[in-house]
């Protein structure tokens, strides 16, 4: 297993308590804490000590995101702007550890390219659709818009 993000996660834990980054110590030690959650979940299904593997420490860094998302839309319609804002910090912070991501029309093309590969032609198919996108683009692409383009395809 790649353990470079691992790795790379710890050390910016150590150098933000170095520097006293109060914001992005507590959202490193959310990632790392989810991490370990996960790694344990991993090993009790007797996959080995490994913990879990890069695609899905992308996959956590991804929800959690997703999570702030989500997050930050309830608390503007509620007026908590500084809520808001702190929630957006800790995308920062997560959001330096994926890969670059995608732009919109690489994502147009990478939707169309997996299903003509893949023969889907109906919206039943739509599962596996996504499935070969997050194995082929995890941490990589906004899987929320592929899902409507690929709708929006088979539809």
């Amino acid at each position: 297993a790649d353990h470079m993000l691992r790795a790379k996660l710890n050390d910016a834990l150590k150098e933000a308590m170095k520097v006293k980054e109060k914001r992005a110590v507590s959202t490193l030690r959310l990632i790392l804490a989810a991490l370990k959650d996960r790694d344990i979940a991993h090993r009790t299904q007797g996959a080995g000590d490994d913990g879990i593997s890069e695609d899905e420490i992308l996959k956590l860094l991804q929800s959690m995101i997703k999570q702030r998302r989500d997050s930050i839309e309830a608390y503007n319609a509620g007026g908590r702007k500084e809520l808001a804002e702190s929630e957006a910090e800790e995308i920062d912070i997560i959001t330096m550890f994926l890969p670059e991501q995608m732009a919109d029309d690489e994502v147009v093309h990478a939707v169309r390219d997996i299903i003509s590969n893949s023969g889907a032609s109906s919206i039943k198919e739509m599962g596996q659709v996504m499935a070969l996108l997050r194995e082929k683009y995890a941490g990589r692409m906004d899987f929320g818009k592929a899902s409507t383009l690929v709708k929006e395809e088979l539809g």
